[in-house]
């Protein structure tokens, strides 16, 4: 058979219908990543990480200088870039042992050039073992049970510190608390309680979806059980049994309250602040920050990694990237979250921000966990935050931080609180005595020694010595034949 000879201008149309159809294939991933199925409650589920954003943001302001117009500029960025490639509610949070560490008491505390260093150092790290590979390596190697002791301990700790707001007033500056909080007030604890039981009433115990089982493997485990009764009552011969079962008619759902929950509570505070300091208008001014490259010395990048960057790489590694993945991939299993992706995008995200002045930043399973439990279901949620964030960014800038500095921190609490809750929950999959054992040892030693790293290594620990109990406990025929000569030579 003769074989036409396509020419220039077929050739051309092929690549040009090649590259159009690449083109359309993922402008509708990403528009499926951010389909509209429930507007107010993707908002809703959008400020579901404020509790833990916020006021880490306004320490490392007050106490640091860290530009807050500059860090909302970037992070509203990350929030609509997460948003498209995911297709989950994946959070933006600050680093948290970066920030403990800058906001630490004492005369040595990190200036902006530091920790902008040591968000430079662990971005690079992390965008190291996520392009070459080692990050997927890590998360396979790594046992679920030892990532759940992960997720446990870093929700319990959210649950403290979302209860210390709650009962006790907050010195970001010097991050402490300074005395209880009264019952009254606009920020009282009256408040703070009343705000609980609202999210209780609107979004009910939380939990997400079953872990390693969705929505469609649970109506077939509910079907079966259905199916095994009816054919015990006919083996029975209990007529009327089996009669009733197939004539038994479905359960109505329950009635659900839709109220918004995140929504309102924000909004709420934010009346509630300018009611206690109503000079905040006039405080704000238009016009963004002003973008500045920061300058590093040889000396702020010493400290900056020493002091910062490594007890952040091991929390980041564990924290924002495995347990993100695990988490992200148990609520949602149709959206898959690889450590390769995740690594990459803290990593990007810091050696482009830190620059300019931006808060080092990370995703973090804690953020995942409350998104998701104020009504977050896919991109949609971290891209309207972003692009309010951009919004207010450009119009603001950092005169919005007296406002934020007046924002009810009970009501920020309650916001944590719940957050916390819904990331220890996701670990009621460990059911076995060996995989709890691992988790609560893992556990107990992160909240103790406040390190997600000290924790992580106890929990390998214990997980190694298990499995060597499951050794055969014979001993090899090389050691055997040893023995028997040793007894020889005795007689």
């Amino acid at each position: 058979m003769a074989t036409s000879v396509r020419g220039p201008h077929e050739l051309e149309e092929e690549h040009h219908n090649k590259r159009m159809s690449f083109v359309k294939t993922h402008a509708m991933r990403l528009r499926d990543n951010v389909r509209c199925k429930n507007l107010w409650q993707e908002t809703s589920g959008a400020l579901g990480d404020l509790g833990t954003f916020i006021p880490i943001l306004l320490a490392l302001a007050y106490v640091n200088g860290v530009d807050l117009g500059t860090t909302l500029l970037f992070t509203g960025v990350y929030n609509i870039a997460t948003g498209l490639l995911f297709g989950v509610p994946m959070p933006v949070q600050p680093m948290k042992s970066i920030a403990a560490v800058a906001i630490a008491e004492g005369p040595d505390r990190l200036t902006v050039p530091q920790i902008m260093a040591a968000g430079l150092s662990t971005g690079a790290v992390l965008t190291f073992l996520g392009l070459s590979g080692l990050m997927t390596l890590v998360n396979k190697i790594v046992p679920l049970p030892v990532v759940r002791g992960i997720q446990l301990s870093q929700g319990i700790s959210f649950g403290i510190t979302a209860v210390k707001y709650m009962l006790s007033n907050q010195d970001f500056k010097n991050n402490k608390s300074k005395g209880d909080r009264i019952w009254g007030g606009s920020d009282g604890r009256f408040l703070a309680l009343a705000a609980c039981i609202f999210v209780i009433l609107c979004t009910g115990p939380g939990g997400g979806r079953q872990c390693g089982c969705s929505a469609q493997e649970s109506e077939v485990k509910s079907r079966q059980s259905q199916d095994r009764l009816r054919n015990s009552a006919q083996d029975n011969g209990d007529v009327n049994d089996v009669e009733s079962l197939d004539n038994k008619p479905q359960e109505e759902p329950r009635r659900k309250w839709i109220i918004p929950a995140g929504i309102v509570v924000f909004v709420v505070g934010v009346v509630l602040a300018i009611v206690r300091d109503p000079k905040t208008l006039g405080a704000l001014s238009l016009g963004p920050s002003a973008l500045k490259v920061v300058s590093i010395s040889k000396h702020d990048w010493k400290v900056g990694f020493v002091r910062a960057a490594i007890p952040q790489i091991p929390l980041s590694v564990l924290n924002s990237v495995i347990a993100v993945c695990k988490l992200s991939n148990d609520l949602f299993p149709e959206k898959v979250v690889t450590p390769l992706s995740v690594s990459t995008s803290v990593g990007m995200m810091n050696l482009v921000g830190c620059w300019f002045g931006a808060m080092p930043v990370c995703h973090g399973a804690g953020g995942l966990a409350g998104q998701y439990k104020f009504g977050a279901r896919n991109g949609l949620a971290p891209l309207l935050l972003g692009a309010a964030k951009l919004v207010l960014s450009l119009l603001l800038g950092s005169s919005l931080l007296r406002l934020l500095a007046s924002f009810p921190i009970g009501l920020l609490g309650a916001m944590l609180l719940f957050s916390g809750v819904e990331l220890a929950i996701a670990c009621r999959d460990q059911n076995s005595n060996e995989d709890a054992f691992i988790m609560i040892v893992c556990t107990v030693v992160s909240l103790s020694k406040a390190s997600a790293a000290i924790g992580f290594a106890t929990g390998m620990g214990v997980f190694i010595l298990l499995k060597l109990r499951e050794l055969p406990t014979e001993y090899p025929k090389w050691i055997q034949s040893v023995r028997n000569l040793t007894k020889k030579s005795r007689v």
